[in-house]
């Protein structure tokens, strides 16, 4: 109450047990507890220069006072920031007679839950201790007993055995409170010289494998409704089903914590690079790729390793975006650890001194938690049941904006629609470059000095691209599928240090010297704005004429199996709308020759991606040669705010304290700046082409408050990772249901 340190408060108690050679509190003598008292009193006269206070009403106000300051402490500010709770809000305080647990062995406490908080289970679930205070159960000072006679674990005999009366009344009052709440109770209660007394009860907390059930058994029971069970369930609960964790009981010793990127627990060992992640992945190895930043180049081991561990970068890194995608757990920004990869070390900075730990030396990683830890701990995969798709289908119901997937791969879109994806809003095709037999035509074609070379490049990248455009139409079976042209500057593929250089010469049978001249003159200061995406079709139109034929000739190979395709082709980080008419009258043209040649007819349609404010800005004109726009949130919120994604996370997070920012603008929709934006676009585009397509594919797609905002301004589709689709899904009928209710006034 007066802000007495709680070790000073505590010292008297443990002094006169330990000289009274007892364990617990009850077993100390009334004269014991009568000079434990006389030094309490004395701790507070020290501390407060004043005697206790003997008037009750002044003790009373002093209390209350304590619970309205208790809002301001450091510890509710932080349980606020984690439960995106207002500071506004404020908190209340209720007075009740106090009523004791510790008269002696008619008497004890207990804290009780109307079912199995853990598991779901509709048995209650609760723990009691006799002749003792509710704290003694809380603080777990001493071993309570179960409250069912069966579960009786050999401490402290049941509540059932002891009290059959009170469990059964106890017992009742729960299945009355949970009827009335129609939740989950969590109920404290004290038994005072026989008679039941109940201390409050509240909403019981619950793991995501209790709250799908919960859910899912009361609409059954028929005490809520299919729309009050998707709003008990949340996004976050629904994500940690997907992804093993890190046993909580098991040993762990802690090397670092960096920001939960992509979540999910993985251990293995450590490699510095892609190449030997890669290499390993080829053994049979697991592997956790640590490195100070990914890049593109990286994409092949991230691929390979079991999860990935960077020091630098944000929840929106090159690192996190990629690993949620391939559904990696993943940890960025972890500052605290220092990587040598000539050395082949990680060192970690811990506050008993530096550990060194060399590749080969296992590590685990919590990316659900960001932690790091020193071993291989032991990690749980927990188990969906029947429900987990019964659940999802009643969100499939209520939504109506659909949630499709970003997908790179044949595989990725078979994932995809597994978990509930009604389509590809992203296909990334640079993606489907790195593989390391694909790679080397790329720098072939980037290298070559003659159009033939080139050609013979760009024919073998063709037959690559159109095999992997067939495998996901087939997966997608006539869903819709856009896929995204060319984006990254062409110096990405190219090789970077000078041993890959010489090894690269010698493979294409070139000088070092002119792959090192190539590099230099495709080098940009400012990559991000430089010579990419609707800029790389227009100087290089070759590289997007072939991955135009690619993707026809894949609808119509498929089409012509009797799976019906519709390709959608987008043109990315369009500005002027001279680009996108100039490359959409040249898809055409390559797309009618294709068509003409096969003697097949497919239809398809070209989009773009909104990534730049001008885009946003003129986007009526845009609309006139696009029909649908696919907002890449990732690019429009760096271009908007002038932050780097990649670099910003070493001052966004005291923006947020400082109250700057109320959020990362990577990870929740900016609504007011880039959703401004987005909402000019939209109305824009859609008063010259009505039926306008809009949807969402930058990391925001997956993210719960940006895509109730999507579905409140009328988006069509968000799209994700493929593991965040069912979180998607969730959130998608969530913001259906709000809308609703707030259209009805409820």
């Amino acid at each position: 109450v007066k802000g007495l340190p709680r070790a000073e408060l505590e010292e008297p108690l443990e002094h006169a047990k330990k000289t009274a050679g007892v364990q617990f509190d009850h077993e100390l003598g009334v004269e014991q507890l009568k000079e434990v008292i006389g030094e309490l009193l004395k701790t507070y006269k020290r501390h407060c220069g004043s005697p206790f206070p003997e008037d009750p009403y002044e003790q009373l106000t002093s209390a209350v006072l304590a619970v309205f300051d208790s809002w301001g402490n450091k510890r509710a500010n932080i349980y606020r920031r984690l439960n995106n709770i207002p500071d506004s809000w404020g908190t209340a305080c209720n007075v009740q007679m106090m009523v004791f647990g510790n008269f002696g062995d008619t008497s004890g406490t207990g804290v009780a839950f109307s079912r199995d908080p853990a598991l779901g289970n509709p048995k209650p679930f609760g723990e009691w201790l006799p002749n003792a205070q509710g704290e003694d159960v809380v603080a777990g000072i001493r071993n309570p007993g179960p409250l069912w006679a069966a579960d009786e674990n050999g401490f402290v005999p049941a509540l059932e055995t002891v009290y059959p009366q009170l469990h059964a009344e106890l017992v009742e009052i729960m299945r009355k409170l949970e009827r009335h709440y129609k939740d989950i109770q969590d109920v404290e209660f004290t038994i005072q010289d026989g008679t039941l007394y109940m201390l409050q009860c509240r909403i019981g907390k619950r793991t995501p494998i209790a709250a799908l059930r919960i859910a899912v058994d009361m609409v059954k029971e028929g005490l809520i409704s299919k729309k009050e069970a998707i709003k008990r369930v949340t996004t976050e609960q629904l994500d940690q089903l997907l992804h093993p964790q890190v046993d909580p009981k098991a040993h762990k010793k802690l090397l670092g914590k960096g920001l939960a990127a992509s979540p999910g627990a993985a251990a293995g060992q450590i490699v510095l690079n892609a190449e030997d992640a890669e290499a390993a992945n080829k053994k049979g190895l697991s592997v956790i790729l640590v490195r100070t930043e990914t890049s593109a180049e990286d994409v092949g081991g991230m691929h390979s390793a079991k999860g990935i561990l960077t020091k630098t970068g944000g929840m929106t890194s090159h690192a996190a975006v990629v690993a949620r995608g391939m559904g990696r757990p993943c940890i960025s920004g972890c500052s605290m650890m220092e990587i040598s990869e000539a050395d082949q070390t990680v060192v970690f900075k811990l506050s008993g001194g530096d550990l060194m730990l060399k590749a080969g030396d296992c590590i685990t990683l919590d990316g659900t938690k960001g932690e790091v830890y020193e071993g291989l701990v032991p990690t749980v995969k927990p188990t969906t049941t029947g429900q987990f798709g019964e659940f999802l289908g009643w969100c499939d119901e209520v939504k109506v904006m659909k949630v499709y997937a970003n997908a790179d791969t044949p595989e990725d879109a078979a994932n995809a629609v597994r978990l509930g994806a009604q389509g590809i809003g992203l296909v990334r095709t640079e993606h489907m470059f790195f593989r390391p037999e694909r790679i080397l035509h790329v720098r072939g074609m980037i290298l070559a000095d003659d159009p033939v070379s080139k050609k013979q490049q760009l024919d073998a990248l063709e037959e690559m691209q159109r095999q992997d455009f067939e495998g996901i139409f087939e997966a997608m079976h006539g869903k819709p599928v856009s896929i995204r042209l060319l984006d990254p500057p062409l110096h990405e593929f190219l090789p970077k240090s000078y041993h890959d250089e010489r090894l690269v010469a010698e493979e294409l049978g070139i000088s070092r010297e002119a792959i090192h001249r190539k590099a230099d003159q495709l080098h940009e200061y400012n990559p991000m704005l430089g010579h990419r995406g609707c800029r790389l079709g227009i100087t290089f139109p070759e590289i997007y004429d072939m991955q135009i034929r690619a993707i026809i000739t894949a609808a119509i190979r498929v089409s012509m199996r009797h799976v019906c395709i519709h390709p959608q082709i987008m043109v990315p980080l369009v500005m002027n709308v001279n680009e996108i008419k100039t490359l959409y009258n040249r898809i055409h043209k390559v797309a009618a020759e294709v068509i003409e040649y096969e003697g097949f007819h497919v239809t398809y349609e070209v989009g773009t991606m909104i990534e730049l404010p001008r885009a946003a800005l003129v986007a009526d004109q845009i609309a006139d040669f696009a029909t649908f726009f696919s907002f890449g949130t990732n690019d429009l919120t760096q271009t908007t705010m002038g932050l780097s994604r990649d670099d910003a996370g070493k001052f966004l997070t005291q923006y947020i304290v400082d109250g700057i920012l109320e959020k990362d603008p990577f990870k929740t929709l900016d609504v007011e700046g880039v959703g401004a934006l987005i909402e000019m676009a939209c109305e824009k585009g859609r008063n010259v082409r009505p039926d306008l397509k809009c949807g969402v594919c930058g990391e925001h797609g997956g993210d719960p408050e940006s895509i109730g905002y999507c579905a409140r301004i009328g988006m069509d589709y968000v799209s994700c990772s493929p593991f965040r689709i069912p979180a998607a899904r969730l959130a998608s009928a969530q913001a259906a249901i709000e809308m609703d209710e707030a259209a009805k006034g409820v």
